[in-house]
């Protein structure tokens, strides 16, 4: 897992995990609390048999769990008893976050992949790149308030799987990721598009949002691409560029993203270009 898998909280040391047995093939996952001397003092073992976790936070006496393997638990957990860790309640979504953000202490920020179940097997195929907002104020109930899919099946992010790419200020309502976004042509099609079937890559670049708890709103597109390589992304299933966007921060009313070819800074208020800086020319 990563670094959000684990938590010291009020001298105790919290843990998630997943076990894998390779000779049966399934899968159990863990809370375990430990003391300063990191011995056991309470466990939650054989959560979601069969599924691995895909992402964890621990945030004060609580610990949120997405678990996949068809569909998304997101679990409640009380960890308020050290000795005793419990499952509060959880909510069973399509698809899957690998990320778990704060938005407040209430309200969480799920980064992930939107997924579709197979008919031919116990398993689910991957879509575009879900954003989710989750209300657990009611720890027996949590639900998602609003969700947005970017692209299709092939589309991704680094903030997948790198915190770092993923940049948030609730007091602006701002959420900013890098996305590699691959997208279908339905008229390609006779019928509906098979589940399993990829997208080309159409854009690279950060993906600026509104988000508040009223819903996720794709405010625009900013790429260090410009027209002439835009043929590299229409490459097929493998891209790599120098201009592929991967970071951003902001500094007042200036965004700035940032790749290994570039550095473009653009109003955070309008998206309007303000400079761009050409690296190692």
């Amino acid at each position: 897992l990563n670094q959000f898998s684990m938590d010291e909280h009020k001298g105790y040391f919290r843990v998630a995990t997943t076990d894998q047995s390779w000779r049966s093939g399934s899968s159990g996952n863990n809370v375990y609390v430990m003391d300063e001397d990191l011995n056991i003092v309470g466990s939650l073992e054989k959560l979601a048999p069969g599924e691995e976790i895909y992402s964890a936070r621990f945030m004060g006496d609580r610990c949120y769990l997405v678990t996949f393997k068809k569909v998304d638990p997101l679990f409640t957990i009380d960890l308020s008893d050290p000795e005793i860790p419990t499952v509060l309640g959880k909510l069973k979504i399509p698809g899957y976050s690998d990320y778990l953000h704060p938005y407040d202490e209430n309200t969480l920020i799920g980064i992930g992949k939107e997924t579709v179940e197979a008919e031919e097997g116990d398993f689910a195929w991957y879509q575009g790149v879900k954003i989710s907002l989750f209300d657990v104020s009611d720890v027996a109930n949590p639900r998602e308030l609003a969700k947005i899919e970017i692209g299709s099946r092939g589309t991704d992010s680094p903030a997948l799987w790198d915190h770092h790419a993923f940049l948030f200020s609730r007091a602006r309502n701002l959420l900013v990721i890098p996305i590699l976004e691959a997208t279908i042509d339905e008229n390609d099609f006779s019928g509906e598009v098979p589940a399993n079937y990829y997208g080309e890559y159409t854009y690279q670049g950060a993906y600026v949002f509104n988000i508040s708890k009223e819903g996720i709103e794709l405010r625009g597109t900013i790429t260090h691409i410009d027209d002439d390589n835009m043929d590299l992304l229409k490459s097929g299933y493998w891209f790599d560029s120098e201009y592929e966007v991967q970071r951003s921060l902001y500094i007042e009313d200036n965004l700035y993203t940032m790749s290994q070819g570039m550095i473009k800074i653009n109003n955070l208020n309008t998206l309007n270009e303000i400079a761009a800086i050409n690296l190692g020319e």
